[in-house]
């Protein structure tokens, strides 16, 4: 007799490893040109000022100064001044 129940496909899956996105640096942080600000699928995050959008839709400065968020239009932005 088992003394163990049969294992099924629950036991089976490998669950991916997270993808790390979300906000990297927070409002009123000082940060120097290239820093990423914020990793994201889609645009949940608009560019603002002195940010720039890369190709998976990464937010990343372009300019060295002080992190803004803020709201236009019912969207949110991101810019750095």
């Amino acid at each position: 007799m088992s003394t163990h129940k049969a294992a099924g496909k629950t036991k089976q899956h490998v669950s991916p490893a997270g993808k790390r996105l979300g906000a990297k640096v927070s409002h009123g942080q000082t940060v120097t040109i290239g820093s990423i600000l914020i990793r994201q699928r889609g645009t949940r995050y608009h560019t603002g000022q002195g940010t720039g959008l890369g190709r998976d839709h990464t937010i990343f400065a372009m300019t060295n100064g002080v992190v803004t968020f803020g709201r236009r239009l019912g969207k949110k932005f991101i810019s750095v001044v």
